[in-house]
């Protein structure tokens, strides 16, 4: 295309170096290093590195255009704008014929329940099948594909090929989760959207909104800014939470209310959980229906109601609905079950928030007729306020809960350590130590364990058949990063691997391993080797 023509739409401030040019742009590019020949690089401004530095190199590397937000001197075609991330995302979407246009595209926004929303209208749009892509937290997948996916809303340009490649393929249905960041920095703008899903709001990166008034007015702008854009386009949401009861008072399109209270369009009665999953009555306009879910805890209630209320907003059949909803058996990393013969119920969850680790113990501690063992941490360089938040609420709802490192980032691990037992010692003072716990225990309290594998493996080693283990924090991620290093690192793996080391050993106190010295005297081994 010309450049000329990806520009059209975009407000221009000047345009210099063109010399009655007017290149033709084989390529778009937003970090300098990937710039081809006859590439357009938009140069963005990032929080570690700022893309107008590397202008020189991407003309270096062959640009046959810069687009900057600020002047900048250059020789070559430059296109100065007011803001270049908006900028960025009118000419991905442009170079890439608008395939949001051309898909039936939901895009799902919330602090939790993202991802397994998303699992789930994946699961109601193929039983109806459709064809359907999807681009979330743990990847981006579409035609039997998989795709690795750093960030879960990718970066506009990103975004309009992954939508294009979809397309292209012959999907017919598009599902994204819409984060802050993703609707903040432009990266769904230029994005059509058919329905929006609100799932809830509560306390969640404020390291970079500031204030929950910006992260609340950043999430609503999906419901009052980008829906209106589509005709036809609609809404549910969550008439539960404050946020979901405020975007239904100001609909600018369609609403379909979800929640368990008798006045909501989409709604569940008659709900039973266990540890092997959950049921309810489903509740749609014209239809009522029972399902059986091997989804377990009360939050993924909601996110069936949901995901159900897409399904009923798309035109899916209430019979296609409870099919798609029960065909779907585990969400990665989202109260993922970890099997073992040996009577523990262990499970590895994302829950990051306060919210979701106060709904995953509470759906634990409703349907374990044993202890609840929680090991968690928090990551560095982020919302620094939810620390001991999540401290407090492990401390209420934990038996034992064991403080260990998430992603570190470049924070010292026992700083952020001592901010969450700050709150925790607030509602379970009792500190254990590794060699206490070696017997098991019987008082409510918490341990101290940096050691992310160690912790896990203390855990599970305390633990005794009936008791609920909850490895929280990271769930699907298979990394730690410590410093500016990523390392291999997976909670379901370790947590096999010290579920087999107790199988293979024989169980002292409390759930303790025992086994014999070379003089056959008998010994505890109740820590990580």
């Amino acid at each position: 295309m010309r450049l000329s023509e990806l520009i059209g739409s975009i407000p221009v401030k000047q345009i210099t170096g063109t010399s009655g040019k007017d290149p033709v742009i084989g390529s778009i590019h937003y970090r300098c290093q990937a710039v081809t020949p006859g590439g357009l690089f938009v140069a963005i401004p990032g929080h570690t590195a700022d893309g107008h530095d590397f202008i020189d190199t991407a003309f270096s590397h062959g640009a046959a255009a810069v687009i900057a937000q600020r002047p900048v001197r250059s020789p070559g075609v430059v296109v100065t704008v007011e803001d270049s991330r908006k900028a960025l995302s009118a000419v991905a979407a442009a170079f890439y014929g608008h395939p949001s246009a051309a898909l039936c595209t939901v895009g799902i926004t919330g602090t939790n329940g993202k991802t397994t929303t998303a699992y789930l209208i994946e699961s109601i749009l193929a039983a109806a099948e459709h064809r359907v892509g999807v681009i979330g937290t743990i990847n981006y997948r579409y035609g039997g594909k998989t795709f690795q996916n750093p960030v879960t809303t990718p970066e506009s340009l990103d975004l309009q090929r992954i939508l294009s490649e979809m397309r292209t393929a012959g999907m017919t249905h598009a599902v994204m989760e819409v984060s802050s960041h993703g609707i903040d920095l432009s990266r769904i703008a230029h994005c059509l959207f058919d329905l929006g899903v609100f799932t809830n709001l509560s306390q969640d990166h404020l390291d970079y909104h500031g204030t929950m008034d910006a992260y609340r007015g950043c999430k609503q702008r999906l419901f009052t800014e980008y829906l209106p854009q589509k005709p036809g386009a609609q809404a549910v949401i969550n008439a539960h939470d404050p946020l979901g009861r405020e975007l239904i008072e100001k609909r600018v399109v369609p609403v379909l209310t979800f929640g368990r209270d008798p006045e909501n369009d989409i709604r569940a009665e008659a709900p039973r959980q266990d540890l092997s999953g959950i049921s309810a009555t489903l509740i749609t306009p014209g239809a009522k229906l029972r399902f059986r879910s091997l989804l377990v805890g009360a939050h993924n209630i909601d996110n069936i109601l949901a995901a159900a209320g897409a399904g009923v907003a798309l035109g899916v059949a209430p019979e296609t609905i409870k099919e798609g909803i029960e065909a779907l058996t585990a969400v990665p990393g989202r109260l993922e079950r970890i099997p073992n013969a040996i009577g523990r119920s262990v499970f590895v969850d994302y829950a990051h928030t306060p919210d979701a680790l106060e709904n995953v113990l509470k759906a634990l501690k409703a349907i374990s007729s044993g202890r609840i063992i929680c090991i968690f941490g928090c990551g560095g360089d982020r919302d620094r306020k939810k620390r001991p938040l999540m401290g407090e609420i492990a401390g209420v709802y934990a038996d034992l809960a064991i403080v260990t490192s998430d992603n570190p980032r470049s924070e010292p691990p026992l700083a952020i350590i001592e901010q969450i037992r700050q709150g925790l010692i607030r509602k379970s003072p009792h500190a254990y130590t590794a060699g206490d716990l070696c017997s098991g225990f019987s008082a409510k309290g918490h341990l101290i364990e940096a050691d992310r594998k160690k912790a896990i493996f203390q855990g599970i080693f305390v633990s005794a058949p009936g008791d609920a283990v909850l490895i929280a924090g990271k769930g699907h991620e298979t990394y730690q990063i410590v410093g500016k290093e990523t390392l291999p690192f997976d909670d379901r793996a370790v947590a096999q691997a010290a579920l087999t080391d107790c199988a293979e050993n024989r169980f002292g106190p409390g759930g303790s391993t025992v086994h014999e010295d070379p003089a056959g005297q008998e010994q505890n081994r109740c820590t990580a080797p």
